[in-house]
C-alpha cells in the first residue's frame, strides 16, 4: 500500500509541475527584432514616399513613419479622411449594435486611440482589414479624420482573422469571411494551390462551412464543426478547382442538415425537448466520431467525399425509436465539457 501511495504522489507532483510549466510565459533566450536606431524612418525616406503621396492625394496628412520592430516592414502613421478608407469587401457583416456601443465608449473617453490598419487595395483604394466597426463608430461620432497605420504589404488585407480584435469572431463570422476572401482571391490567384493559402484561411473547414452559411444564414455550423475538422483538409488542387468541389460538399451538407431537421422534429414529436438534439443526431450519424486523432497526424481518417456519403446514409437510416433520455444526457455532459 505504501508503494502505491508514493507512486500516486509522484504522479500528482508531475501533473502539478506540468500544469505550472504550461501556465508560464517563458521569454525567448535570444532577443529578436530591430534596435531602436533601426526602427526610425526619416519623413523623406524613399521607403514611404509612395505611401505618403497616396495619403496626400486622398486628402490626408502623413504624421510619421517607422519600421515595425519584428519584421522590419515600413509603416506610415497618417491622418485620413473617413471617406478615403473602406473595409475590405470580404469582412464579416457590420453589427450596428456593436458600432453604436463602440462609438458611445469612444465618446465617453473623448479619445480615438487605436489607429486602423490600412493597406492599398484593388485599384489603389485604401482598405482596412481590421477596422470596420471603428470606422463605422467614427462616422457615428462625425469625425472628419481618422488615424491609420498604413502598410505597403497588401497581403495584410487577407489576414483578417489574425488582425481583427474589435469583436470576437464566432464560427459563422469566421466562415463567411474566409469564403469571401477565397472568392476575392480566386479572381487574381485562382491557379495557385488552395493549400498555399493556409495562413489566410486558417482552417479548411471554414471554407466549406462558409459556403453553407452563404445559402443558409441560420445554419447551425457548430454541430458539424467537429466532424469537418477530422476529414476536411486544404486541397492541392488550384483554388478555383477546389472551390468548385467545395460547392458540391456544401450542397451535400445542406441536404444532410435538411434530413437532420426532420429527425429532430420526429424526436420532438416523441416528447424529447433537449437543447442538444441537433448535436446528438449529428454525432450519431458522424462516421468518424470514434476516431482519435493522434499527435502529428495530418491525413484524414477518410476523404471528405466518402465521409459525407456515409453520413448521408446514416441520416436516411436513423432510427428515431432507438433514442433514449440517457443518450441525450450523455451528449449534454459532453457539450458541457
Amino acid at each position: 500500500m505504501a508503494t502505491r501511495s508514493k507512486s500516486s504522489n509522484k504522479r500528482r507532483t508531475a501533473a502539478g509541475a506540468t500544469r505550472r510549466s504550461r501556465g508560464r510565459l517563458a521569454p525567448q533566450k535570444a532577443s529578436r527584432g530591430l534596435e531602436a536606431a533601426e526602427v526610425a524612418i526619416a519623413p523623406d525616406s524613399p521607403e514611404i514616399a509612395t505611401l505618403a503621396g497616396l495619403v496626400v492625394d486622398a486628402g490626408g496628412a502623413p504624421i510619421g513613419a517607422y519600421r515595425e520592430p519584428l519584421g522590419g516592414r515600413p509603416l506610415l502613421l497618417a491622418s485620413l479622411p473617413l471617406a478615403a478608407v473602406q473595409p475590405t469587401p470580404f469582412q464579416r457583416d457590420l453589427s450596428p449594435t456593436h458600432a453604436k456601443r463602440l462609438a458611445a465608449k469612444i465618446d465617453e473617453t473623448a479619445a480615438f486611440l487605436d489607429p486602423l490598419i490600412v493597406v492599398r487595395g484593388e485599384d489603389g483604394r485604401l482598405w482596412t482589414p481590421n477596422g470596420r466597426h471603428r470606422l463605422a463608430a467614427a462616422k457615428v461620432l462625425g469625425l472628419r479624420q481618422i488615424t491609420a497605420l498604413i502598410s505597403p504589404d497588401e497581403s495584410l488585407a487577407y489576414r483578417i482573422l489574425a488582425l481583427n480584435t474589435e469583436k470576437a469572431h464566432n464560427l459563422k463570422d469566421r466562415s463567411l469571411e474566409v469564403i469571401r476572401m477565397a472568392r476575392n482571391l480566386v479572381r487574381k490567384r485562382g491557379s495557385e494551390r488552395e493549400s498555399s493559402f493556409g495562413a489566410e484561411f486558417e482552417a479548411p473547414e471554414l471554407l466549406t462551412l462558409g459556403m453553407v452559411y452563404e445559402s443558409s444564414p441560420r445554419f447551425a455550423g457548430g454541430a458539424y464543426s467537429a466532424f469537418l475538422k477530422k476529414v476536411d483538409r486544404f486541397s492541392e488542387r488550384s483554388l478555383a478547382a477546389s472551390l468548385a468541389q467545395r460547392a458540391d460538399f456544401a450542397a451535400r451538407i445542406s441536404e444532410i442538415d435538411a434530413r437532420v431537421k426532420k429527425i429532430i422534429a420526429a424526436l420532438q414529436a416523441r416528447g424529447f425537448k433537449s437543447p442538444y438534439l441537433r448535436n446528438y443526431v449529428v454525432a450519431r450519424i458522424n462516421p468518424v466520431r470514434f476516431h482519435k486523432t493522434r499527435k502529428g497526424e495530418t491525413a484524414p481518417p477518410m476523404p471528405l467525399a466518402q465521409a459525407l456519403t456515409r453520413m448521408a446514409a446514416a441520416a436516411r437510416g436513423f432510427n428515431v425509436g432507438s433514442v433514449s433520455n440517457s443518450d441525450l444526457a450523455w451528449v449534454a455532459v459532453g457539450a458541457g465539457e
